[in-house]
This record gives C-alpha cells, sequence and structure tokens, in this order.
C-alpha cells in the first residue's frame, strides 16, 4: 500500500481572495510581518499496489479530479505503508 500526500495550490498568477483576506485579519490582529497568505487543500489518498506506474495513476487523479488545472498546481509525496 502507498500513503500519498497532495498538495493542491492556486497558481501564482491567479489572486488568492481568502488568501488576501487572511492577510488582512493577520495585520488587523498586529502580525505586520506577514508579508502574504496562499490557502490551498491538503488530502490524503492510500493507494493499493497494482500493476500501473504510481505516479501516472496519482497524476491522473490530481488532474481529472483533486486539481482545476487550469488555476491550480498540484504536487505530492508518497509512502510505502509497511503492512503490520
Amino acid at each position: 500500500m502507498y500513503k500519498v500526500k497532495v498538495f493542491v495550490t492556486l497558481r501564482e498568477s491567479v489572486l488568492d481572495p481568502q488568501g488576501k483576506a487572511v492577510t488582512h485579519s493577520l495585520h488587523s490582529l498586529n502580525y505586520p510581518e506577514v508579508a502574504d497568505v496562499r490557502i490551498g487543500k491538503y488530502m490524503e489518498l492510500t493507494l493499493e499496489k497494482s500493476e500501473r506506474d504510481i505516479d501516472e495513476v496519482i497524476n491522473e487523479i490530481c488532474s481529472k479530479l483533486l486539481a482545476n488545472p487550469v488555476i491550480e498546481d498540484y504536487r505530492y509525496e508518497v509512502e510505502e505503508c509497511v503492512a503490520q
């Protein structure tokens, strides 16, 4: 089995209104050192081993469902789970 951690973020060129609101709130709470906030999504998937290449499967899942490829980027980390 594999444990996959997927991180989805808006592309740098896309305005992040939620991030701007959080930045403004942090400034209001007297944290002026916060220059910028970008909001994203984090997901964990557990995948069974199969004949298919794990990277191919994850890229298909991310591009078809978990991320909008027009406005979002994604990255992932794969950990192999040890059966107990």
